[in-house]
């Protein structure tokens, strides 16, 4: 009976969007919804953004957490450490109680360069050198539109495996989730986020991601599977899943009224709840060329009935007039935004930050005030499991054999004299890795070093040598040209330091990313050169990464520089205190909520948004003017810390390692309220 009243619904004005729907003004006026069914449609997005669909409080938690990256298996940023570490300590705290957390994620094979994964013999060998086997779960088929706009129906394995106390769940298709470059590949686009030899980029890789997880959870809920018990709440990490909701949400109410579905089948997969995770705004996953052949990808023969109900939450922006685009431009993260039955950021600062200003919370601001007002969206700061990121013995043991015979030592914050020894043996070791080719190119081939000067005879006393440190991605968030004028400034002022038991600072600067930031960094080096060369030499600027070499600047550096222009939470800053090395950073998002300044670590006094002054007292503002000025006068005041008075600072570093964010100091309670109560 489906499948014939399925073949009616050309006859009933069930079809795609045409090609060129988006290539003019799209028309956003609704029409009175002819029915109850075309009413839900259209009222959704009001509804869940006022809180008014009322949160079904959950006995028990079943949750699947969709996430395109893990740190066990693809790790490009924080949104990968939560998708493991959140799983891990929520199980670990409520599994008994019978709650458990699973992960849905891509299983992702190919080669980058720098980013290498495969699945063979039924091994699992992921992108951060860990080896699984796992078992064969389920098969499905995602109907997905191919390069000639046809609707094709591509096979997709479901596999399984557990670790770490977690149960992963991998979906397997080699042409959408292989992370081998194509030859037009961008050279800043990496691992999960490459152009990949298919000719399938991240926007439509994450659609294609979120769509098998719809289709894996319709084949769960019809058919009862013995290997997949069924979730009663999806956890969205991030844009990469941002069109879950619009697939629970809509498509199954517009299938129910095309006769494609079952009432039963349609309402149990409405009813589960979505929490979406907001890390940062500035990715949305935007396609402006392909929203057609994506919103058809996803809603099939439903995606012309659900784009023409698709309203919104009334909003000050006439950007924001359909859930499914934003100003005729897919956008992946907008349907959660608009749909999901909650958001939770990862900081309560940066959820203030977004719900207030346009420039974090971009064209979504309206609407993350709305439920922010009506309490469908809160902060959670992110945990980071202390065990993982202090300076343990095994892992210094792991960072001397990798550098082959190098001499880090053990230290806590009760032998804090072990991080003066660690920076003179960094020290020795970044003049290794740039003096000797042959060993650099053996330990790390891709970093990059720019005009070397060694400085090791000029080093009379490490204790009174500062040495600041930024090793993030090399991106224009991280504010690395902030810091490079604020350096500068500090190095026109650094012969006022002087003196026969101090050192002038050490700064060691660099990271993956955008070619633009590293010559940023190489006209800060030439600069300070001409400016006063024995100052200049002691700066250090690389390009590229390797977790070792950031790990042993850690465990040297006195102080770790984010003057980032935004930061949803950070989690850097978190690695940084935990070593001993305090944080100087500017007040924006996390860093607020995670550093107290002058206590275990610094900040500036005013924090500026396109000459705007977001946070700080306006006397602060009218003095200093811009954030350069700002995070300079920081970067002076732990300057003169430093050299002034040391006993102050050691207790500093002693606080930041006593700090501990961990999930079990109260995240997980949070998301525990948060999983069955909504509150």
């Amino acid at each position: 009976m489906l499948k014939i009243i399925g073949a009616m619904r050309q006859m009933m004005d069930f079809k795609m969007l045409s090609g060129n729907f988006n290539r003019k003004e799209v028309s956003h006026v609704y029409r009175l919804p002819e029915n109850e069914m075309i009413k839900e449609l259209q009222n959704e997005g009001k509804l869940q953004c006022m809180g008014r669909r009322e949160w079904k409080n959950l006995d028990k938690v079943a949750a699947w957490m969709v996430s395109a990256e893990t740190a066990k298996f693809m790790k490009m940023g924080g949104l990968g450490v939560i998708a493991s570490e959140l799983p891990e300590a929520y199980n670990q705290q409520y599994r008994a109680a019978g709650d458990e957390i699973k992960v849905v994620t891509p299983m992702y094979v190919g080669d980058t360069g720098r980013k290498k994964a495969s699945f063979c013999d039924g091994f699992y060998s992921g992108a951060e050198g860990i080896k699984v086997p796992l078992e064969k779960l389920a098969a499905i088929e995602v109907p997905f539109e191919d390069a000639t706009d046809r609707l094709v129906h591509y096979r997709v394995g479901v596999y399984g495996c557990r670790l770490g106390g977690v149960s992963y769940i991998f979906l397997e298709n080699e042409r959408f989730f292989s992370i081998s470059p194509h030859k037009g590949n961008p050279s800043a686009q990496d691992g999960c986020y490459v152009y990949n030899e298919n000719g399938i980029d991240e926007v439509e890789r994450f659609a294609f991601f979120s769509k098998a997880v719809y289709v894996l959870l319709k084949d769960v809920y019809e058919n009862n599977h013995s290997r997949l018990a069924k979730p009663n709440l999806i956890i969205a990490n991030d844009w990469h899943s941002g069109a879950m909701a619009g697939l629970l949400k809509y498509l199954p109410r517009a299938q129910k009224l095309q006769g494609l579905i079952l009432d039963k089948q349609a309402t149990e997969l409405e009813n589960i709840p979505i929490v979406h995770i907001i890390h940062h705004l500035g990715y949305q996953g935007w396609d402006y060329a392909g929203a057609r052949h994506l919103l058809n990808s996803l809603y099939e023969y439903s995606a012309n009935l659900v784009f023409k109900n698709a309203k919104p939450v009334k909003n000050s922006n006439p950007r924001t007039a359909n859930t499914l685009i934003v100003h005729d431009c897919y956008n992946q993260a907008s349907c959660n935004l608009h749909l999901a039955d909650r958001l939770v950021t990862v900081s309560k600062n940066y959820m203030e930050e977004v719900s207030k200003f346009l420039v974090f919370g971009y064209d979504f601001r309206d609407i993350l005030k709305i439920r922010k007002d009506h309490r469908t969206f809160s902060g959670i700061v992110n945990g980071y499991e202390k065990s993982k990121i202090i300076p343990s013995k095994d892992k210094i043991a792991s960072i001397n054999a990798f550098f082959g015979g190098a001499d880090f030592k053990v230290y806590d914050e009760t032998s804090l004299e072990q991080k003066e020894h660690n920076k003179v043996e960094f020290i020795r070791l970044l003049e290794r890795l740039i003096s000797d080719e042959a060993y650099k190119k053996s330990k790390l081939p891709l970093l990059e070093f720019y005009k070397f000067d060694s400085v090791s005879d000029e080093i009379k006393n490490p204790a009174r040598l500062p040495l600041f440190c930024a090793t993030s991605r090399m991106v224009e968030q991280k504010g690395y040209d902030i810091a490079a004028e604020a350096v500068i400034n500090l190095v026109k002022k650094c012969k006022d330091f002087s003196g026969e038991e101090t050192e002038l600072p050490v700064f060691v600067m660099g990271g993956a990313g955008d070619d633009k930031v590293f010559e940023c960094l190489k006209k800060l080096k030439d600069k300070a050169m001409e400016f006063d060369p024995k100052a200049g030499r002691r700066i250090f600027v690389f390009r590229g990464y390797k977790d070792e070499f950031a790990y042993a600047v850690q465990l040297a550096s006195d102080f770790y520089m984010m003057p980032s222009r935004f930061e949803p939470c950070g989690l850097t800053q978190m690695e940084a205190m935990a070593k001993g090395s305090l944080p100087v950073a500017m007040s924006t998002g996390g860093l607020v909520d995670t550093i107290e300044d002058k206590k275990d670590g610094f900040r500036t006094e005013v924090f500026f948004v396109d000459k705007m002054r977001v946070y700080g007292s306006n006397i602060t503002a009218q003095r200093l003017k811009s954030n350069v000025n700002a995070y300079g006068e920081t970067l002076q005041n732990a300057l003169e810390m430093f050299y002034c008075h040391p006993e102050v600072i050691k207790e500093m570093k002693i606080q930041a390692m006593k700090k501990d964010f961990s999930w079990d100091q109260g995240a997980v309670q949070a998301y525990y309220d948060l999983f069955h109560y909504g509150i």
